[in-house]
Protein backbone atom coordinates (compact mmCIF):
# COMPACT_ATOMS: atom_id res chain seq x y z
CA UNK A 1 0.00 0.00 0.00
CA UNK A 2 1.09 3.71 -0.64
CA UNK A 3 1.35 5.31 2.70
CA UNK A 4 -1.57 7.84 2.73
CA UNK A 5 0.62 10.73 5.24
CA UNK A 6 1.09 12.34 1.80
CA UNK A 7 -1.74 14.03 -0.02
CA UNK A 8 -2.51 12.75 -3.32
CA UNK A 9 -2.76 16.05 -5.74
CA UNK A 10 -4.95 16.20 -8.81
CA UNK A 11 -4.22 15.03 -12.30
CA UNK A 12 -4.01 18.50 -13.36
CA UNK A 13 -0.95 19.32 -11.64
CA UNK A 14 0.31 17.04 -14.43
CA UNK A 15 -1.21 19.19 -17.68
CA UNK A 16 1.73 20.96 -17.96
CA UNK A 17 4.91 19.13 -16.74
CA UNK A 18 6.98 22.15 -17.66
CA UNK A 19 5.11 24.53 -15.33
CA UNK A 20 3.54 22.20 -12.73
CA UNK A 21 1.09 23.47 -10.13
CA UNK A 22 2.73 21.44 -7.49
CA UNK A 23 4.72 24.96 -6.22
CA UNK A 24 1.62 26.67 -6.06
CA UNK A 25 -0.31 23.76 -4.54
CA UNK A 26 2.19 22.79 -2.09
CA UNK A 27 2.69 26.61 -1.54
CA UNK A 28 -1.20 27.20 -0.71
CA UNK A 29 -0.94 24.00 1.82
CA UNK A 30 1.70 25.33 3.63
CA UNK A 31 -0.40 27.03 7.10
CA UNK A 32 1.01 30.80 8.05
CA UNK A 33 2.80 30.93 10.76
CA UNK A 34 0.72 31.91 13.84
CA UNK A 35 1.08 35.70 14.53
CA UNK A 36 3.38 37.12 18.03
CA UNK A 37 1.34 38.53 20.58
CA UNK A 38 3.22 41.75 21.68
CA UNK A 39 3.73 40.19 24.92
CA UNK A 40 5.41 37.35 23.19
CA UNK A 41 9.21 36.94 23.36
CA UNK A 42 9.85 33.52 22.00
CA UNK A 43 12.06 33.62 19.33
CA UNK A 44 9.67 32.20 16.19
CA UNK A 45 10.65 28.51 14.68
CA UNK A 46 13.08 28.68 12.27
CA UNK A 47 12.20 27.93 8.51
CA UNK A 48 12.78 24.35 7.29
CA UNK A 49 16.09 24.41 5.16
CA UNK A 50 16.36 20.74 4.42
CA UNK A 51 15.08 18.54 1.35
CA UNK A 52 12.01 16.27 2.51
CA UNK A 53 12.68 12.87 3.57
CA UNK A 54 10.09 10.44 1.23
CA UNK A 55 9.15 7.00 2.58
CA UNK A 56 11.24 4.30 1.59
CA UNK A 57 9.47 2.54 -1.61
CA UNK A 58 8.22 -0.68 -0.70
CA UNK A 59 9.24 -2.91 -3.21
CA UNK A 60 5.72 -4.52 -3.19
CA UNK A 61 4.64 -1.25 -5.01
CA UNK A 62 6.86 -2.25 -8.27
CA UNK A 63 4.29 -4.88 -9.63
CA UNK A 64 4.75 -3.31 -13.57
CA UNK A 65 7.91 -4.09 -15.54
CA UNK A 66 7.56 -1.14 -17.21
CA UNK A 67 7.67 1.79 -17.75
CA UNK A 68 11.43 1.37 -15.24
CA UNK A 69 12.34 3.68 -12.47
CA UNK A 70 14.93 4.67 -14.99
CA UNK A 71 12.38 6.07 -17.66
CA UNK A 72 10.33 7.58 -15.26
CA UNK A 73 13.49 9.41 -13.86
CA UNK A 74 14.65 10.75 -17.07
CA UNK A 75 11.06 11.78 -18.12
CA UNK A 76 10.93 13.68 -14.87
CA UNK A 77 14.25 15.43 -15.30
CA UNK A 78 13.44 16.29 -18.58
CA UNK A 79 10.08 18.17 -17.35
CA UNK A 80 11.40 19.43 -14.28
CA UNK A 81 15.19 19.66 -14.30
CA UNK A 82 14.76 23.83 -15.35
CA UNK A 83 14.12 23.83 -11.41
CA UNK A 84 16.99 23.22 -9.83
CA UNK A 85 15.22 23.09 -6.37
CA UNK A 86 13.03 20.01 -7.21
CA UNK A 87 13.21 16.45 -5.66
CA UNK A 88 11.06 13.80 -6.19
CA UNK A 89 11.17 10.10 -5.72
CA UNK A 90 9.24 7.22 -7.54
CA UNK A 91 7.30 5.24 -4.94
CA UNK A 92 5.31 3.01 -7.17
CA UNK A 93 5.11 1.60 -10.42
CA UNK A 94 1.85 -0.98 -10.49
CA UNK A 95 -0.17 -3.12 -12.50
CA UNK A 96 -3.34 -2.41 -13.68
CA UNK A 97 -6.49 -4.48 -15.09
CA UNK A 98 -5.47 -3.21 -18.30
CA UNK A 99 -2.23 -4.99 -20.58
CA UNK A 100 -0.09 -2.73 -20.66
CA UNK A 101 -0.78 -0.26 -18.79
CA UNK A 102 1.11 0.83 -15.49
CA UNK A 103 -0.31 3.23 -12.95
CA UNK A 104 2.79 5.23 -11.53
CA UNK A 105 3.17 7.47 -7.74
CA UNK A 106 5.92 10.01 -7.80
CA UNK A 107 6.28 11.67 -4.42
CA UNK A 108 7.31 15.42 -5.04
CA UNK A 109 9.02 18.07 -3.00
CA UNK A 110 11.69 21.24 -2.56
CA UNK A 111 15.08 21.23 -1.63
CA UNK A 112 13.98 23.45 1.12
CA UNK A 113 12.12 22.02 2.58
CA UNK A 114 9.46 25.20 3.24
CA UNK A 115 6.77 23.18 0.38
CA UNK A 116 4.85 20.16 1.71
CA UNK A 117 5.95 17.16 -0.25
CA UNK A 118 2.99 16.14 -3.20
CA UNK A 119 2.21 13.04 -4.09
CA UNK A 120 1.38 12.75 -8.10
CA UNK A 121 -0.13 9.82 -9.75
CA UNK A 122 -0.22 9.43 -13.71
CA UNK A 123 -0.76 6.32 -16.16
CA UNK A 124 1.31 4.77 -18.38
CA UNK A 125 0.34 3.73 -22.11
CA UNK A 126 1.48 0.44 -23.58
CA UNK A 127 3.34 2.38 -26.73
CA UNK A 128 5.85 3.54 -24.20
CA UNK A 129 5.01 7.47 -25.74
CA UNK A 130 2.26 8.68 -23.62
CA UNK A 131 0.94 9.16 -20.02
CA UNK A 132 -3.07 9.55 -19.19
CA UNK A 133 -2.98 12.45 -16.48
CA UNK A 134 -6.98 12.86 -15.45
CA UNK A 135 -8.60 13.49 -18.90
CA UNK A 136 -5.42 14.26 -20.68
CA UNK A 137 -2.53 12.71 -22.50
CA UNK A 138 0.91 13.95 -22.54
CA UNK A 139 4.03 13.26 -24.24
CA UNK A 140 6.06 10.83 -22.36
CA UNK A 141 9.74 9.04 -22.68
CA UNK A 142 13.53 10.43 -22.94
CA UNK A 143 12.40 13.13 -25.50
CA UNK A 144 8.92 13.50 -25.20
CA UNK A 145 8.90 16.92 -27.10
CA UNK A 146 10.46 15.87 -30.15
CA UNK A 147 7.23 14.88 -32.17
CA UNK A 148 5.21 18.32 -31.13
CA UNK A 149 8.76 20.27 -32.32
CA UNK A 150 8.78 18.87 -35.50
CA UNK A 151 5.01 19.13 -35.93
CA UNK A 152 5.52 22.83 -35.39
CA UNK A 153 9.05 23.05 -37.48
CA UNK A 154 6.81 21.88 -40.28
CA UNK A 155 2.71 23.52 -39.68
CA UNK A 156 3.46 26.76 -37.50
CA UNK A 157 3.03 29.60 -40.46
CA UNK A 158 2.56 32.48 -38.39
CA UNK A 159 4.22 36.05 -38.33
CA UNK A 160 7.65 35.59 -36.58
CA UNK A 161 10.27 37.98 -35.27
CA UNK A 162 13.77 37.19 -34.44
CA UNK A 163 15.72 33.99 -36.31
CA UNK A 164 14.54 32.66 -39.49
CA UNK A 165 16.46 29.62 -37.99
CA UNK A 166 13.55 26.73 -35.99
CA UNK A 167 16.68 25.44 -34.39
CA UNK A 168 15.27 27.43 -31.46
CA UNK A 169 11.55 27.73 -32.11
CA UNK A 170 9.20 30.02 -29.49
CA UNK A 171 5.60 29.45 -30.90
CA UNK A 172 2.81 31.14 -28.68
CA UNK A 173 -0.50 30.42 -29.46
CA UNK A 174 -2.77 33.48 -28.64
CA UNK A 175 -6.51 35.28 -28.69
CA UNK A 176 -6.70 38.66 -29.21
CA UNK A 177 -9.65 38.96 -27.05
CA UNK A 178 -8.18 37.00 -24.70
CA UNK A 179 -7.20 39.73 -20.95
CA UNK A 180 -4.34 37.18 -20.63
CA UNK A 181 -2.58 37.17 -23.51
CA UNK A 182 -2.57 40.38 -23.71
CA UNK A 183 -0.64 40.44 -20.39
CA UNK A 184 1.40 38.08 -21.78
CA UNK A 185 2.90 40.28 -24.50
CA UNK A 186 5.27 42.03 -22.27
CA UNK A 187 6.63 38.33 -21.74
CA UNK A 188 7.20 37.91 -25.21
CA UNK A 189 8.55 41.05 -25.99
CA UNK A 190 10.91 40.49 -23.33
CA UNK A 191 11.91 36.85 -24.78
CA UNK A 192 12.34 38.62 -28.27
CA UNK A 193 14.88 40.93 -26.36
CA UNK A 194 16.50 37.60 -24.49
CA UNK A 195 16.73 35.31 -27.09
CA UNK A 196 18.17 36.94 -30.19
CA UNK A 197 18.71 33.48 -31.70
CA UNK A 198 14.75 32.66 -31.24
CA UNK A 199 12.19 32.62 -33.79
CA UNK A 200 9.29 33.63 -32.10
CA UNK A 201 5.95 32.69 -34.08
CA UNK A 202 2.47 34.09 -33.43
CA UNK A 203 -0.39 31.48 -34.09
CA UNK A 204 -4.27 32.21 -34.22
CA UNK A 205 -5.81 30.46 -31.41
CA UNK A 206 -9.11 32.70 -30.73
CA UNK A 207 -11.52 31.24 -28.89
CA UNK A 208 -15.12 32.26 -29.94
CA UNK A 209 -17.27 30.67 -27.62
CA UNK A 210 -15.88 33.20 -25.26
CA UNK A 211 -14.63 35.92 -27.29
CA UNK A 212 -17.08 37.05 -30.09
CA UNK A 213 -14.81 39.15 -32.45
CA UNK A 214 -11.55 37.26 -31.82
CA UNK A 215 -12.34 35.31 -35.17
CA UNK A 216 -12.39 38.45 -36.68
CA UNK A 217 -9.39 39.80 -35.63
CA UNK A 218 -7.29 37.18 -36.09
CA UNK A 219 -8.61 37.76 -39.66
CA UNK A 220 -7.60 40.91 -40.19
CA UNK A 221 -3.95 39.58 -38.35
CA UNK A 222 -3.73 37.32 -41.07
CA UNK A 223 -4.41 39.83 -43.98
CA UNK A 224 -2.02 42.08 -42.20
CA UNK A 225 0.78 39.55 -42.45
CA UNK A 226 -0.09 38.85 -45.64
CA UNK A 227 -0.03 42.82 -47.04
CA UNK A 228 2.52 44.00 -44.82
CA UNK A 229 4.89 41.10 -43.62
CA UNK A 230 5.92 40.15 -39.85
CA UNK A 231 6.93 44.12 -39.11
CA UNK A 232 3.62 45.38 -40.09
CA UNK A 233 1.57 42.49 -38.34
CA UNK A 234 3.51 43.41 -34.80
CA UNK A 235 2.42 46.76 -35.05
CA UNK A 236 -1.25 45.63 -35.85
CA UNK A 237 -1.25 42.81 -33.04
CA UNK A 238 0.27 45.63 -30.24
CA UNK A 239 -2.49 47.83 -31.26
CA UNK A 240 -5.50 45.36 -31.06
CA UNK A 241 -4.15 44.35 -27.83
CA UNK A 242 -3.82 48.14 -26.50
CA UNK A 243 -7.18 48.77 -27.34
CA UNK A 244 -8.40 45.31 -26.37
CA UNK A 245 -11.32 46.60 -24.55
CA UNK A 246 -12.89 47.91 -28.01
CA UNK A 247 -13.37 44.31 -29.51
CA UNK A 248 -16.53 43.82 -26.73
CA UNK A 249 -18.94 45.35 -29.19
CA UNK A 250 -19.75 44.99 -33.18
CA UNK A 251 -19.23 48.23 -33.86
CA UNK A 252 -16.43 48.80 -31.52
CA UNK A 253 -14.53 45.81 -32.91
CA UNK A 254 -14.79 47.58 -36.66
CA UNK A 255 -13.23 50.72 -35.44
CA UNK A 256 -10.85 49.00 -33.22
CA UNK A 257 -9.34 46.63 -35.41
CA UNK A 258 -9.27 49.21 -38.94
CA UNK A 259 -7.49 51.75 -35.88
CA UNK A 260 -4.93 49.25 -35.68
CA UNK A 261 -4.10 48.58 -39.71
CA UNK A 262 -3.31 51.79 -39.77
CA UNK A 263 -1.09 52.10 -37.85
CA UNK A 264 0.30 49.64 -38.99
CA UNK A 265 0.73 51.63 -42.10
CA UNK A 266 -2.13 49.70 -44.11
CA UNK A 267 -5.79 50.19 -46.09
CA UNK A 268 -8.20 49.64 -43.64
CA UNK A 269 -10.58 48.82 -46.43
CA UNK A 270 -8.52 46.09 -48.64
CA UNK A 271 -7.89 44.23 -45.29
CA UNK A 272 -11.48 44.23 -44.57
CA UNK A 273 -11.87 43.13 -47.94
CA UNK A 274 -8.88 40.63 -47.52
CA UNK A 275 -10.48 39.34 -44.27
CA UNK A 276 -13.69 37.92 -45.35
CA UNK A 277 -12.10 35.84 -48.18
CA UNK A 278 -12.33 32.06 -47.91
CA UNK A 279 -8.56 31.38 -47.66
CA UNK A 280 -8.17 33.35 -44.82
CA UNK A 281 -10.76 31.68 -42.73
CA UNK A 282 -8.94 28.49 -43.67
CA UNK A 283 -5.98 29.77 -42.38
CA UNK A 284 -7.32 30.54 -39.20
CA UNK A 285 -9.02 27.37 -39.47
CA UNK A 286 -5.24 25.44 -39.59
CA UNK A 287 -3.73 27.08 -36.71
CA UNK A 288 -6.73 26.12 -34.55
CA UNK A 289 -6.61 22.92 -35.74
CA UNK A 290 -2.58 22.64 -35.51
CA UNK A 291 -3.29 23.92 -31.64
CA UNK A 292 -5.92 20.77 -30.55
CA UNK A 293 -3.66 18.53 -32.26
CA UNK A 294 -0.78 19.82 -29.79
CA UNK A 295 -3.33 19.14 -26.63
CA UNK A 296 -3.26 23.11 -26.32
CA UNK A 297 -6.36 23.73 -24.06
CA UNK A 298 -5.55 27.81 -22.96
CA UNK A 299 -4.31 30.76 -23.72
CA UNK A 300 -2.37 31.87 -24.06
CA UNK A 301 0.17 28.82 -24.36
CA UNK A 302 4.35 29.09 -25.89
CA UNK A 303 5.69 26.22 -27.08
CA UNK A 304 9.15 25.93 -26.64
CA UNK A 305 10.69 23.70 -28.83
CA UNK A 306 7.33 21.88 -28.46
CA UNK A 307 7.57 21.76 -24.98
CA UNK A 308 3.57 23.55 -23.79
CA UNK A 309 4.54 26.37 -21.35
CA UNK A 310 1.00 28.32 -20.28
CA UNK A 311 2.53 31.78 -19.65
CA UNK A 312 -0.30 33.59 -18.06
CA UNK A 313 0.54 34.80 -14.89
CA UNK A 314 3.92 33.37 -14.78
CA UNK A 315 7.15 34.67 -13.68
CA UNK A 316 8.89 35.72 -16.52
CA UNK A 317 12.00 33.88 -14.64
CA UNK A 318 10.23 30.83 -14.97
CA UNK A 319 10.01 31.01 -18.25
CA UNK A 320 13.03 32.08 -19.26
CA UNK A 321 14.06 29.05 -17.27
CA UNK A 322 12.50 26.78 -19.07
CA UNK A 323 13.94 28.68 -22.54
CA UNK A 324 17.36 28.14 -21.60
CA UNK A 325 16.75 24.40 -20.17
CA UNK A 326 15.16 23.11 -23.17
CA UNK A 327 17.76 25.00 -25.11
CA UNK A 328 20.25 23.24 -23.24
CA UNK A 329 18.62 19.69 -23.86
CA UNK A 330 18.17 20.19 -27.95
CA UNK A 331 21.72 21.39 -28.13
CA UNK A 332 21.04 24.33 -29.46
CA UNK A 333 22.20 27.78 -28.83
CA UNK A 334 20.26 29.85 -26.66
CA UNK A 335 21.36 33.30 -26.84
Amino acid sequence: MIRPSVRLAGAAALVAFSLTTLKATAQQQVPPAPAQTPSSNAPSAPAPTTAPVFPKPDPANFTATSPTKEAIDSFLQTSWGFDPRRVWQVQAILKTPVDGVSKVVVFVGDKSGKQKPTALEFFSLPDGKHIIAGDQVIPFGDHPYTEFRSELQQDADGPYRGSASKDLELVEFADFECPHCKEAQSTMDQLATDFPKARIVFQNYPLVRLHPAAMSAAEYGVCVNKMGGSNAFFQFAGAVFAAQEGLATADGATLTLNSAVTKAGLDPAKVQACAVTPDVATQVENSVKLAQSLNINETPTLMVNGRQVPIGGVPYDTIKQIVEFQAKLDGVAAQ
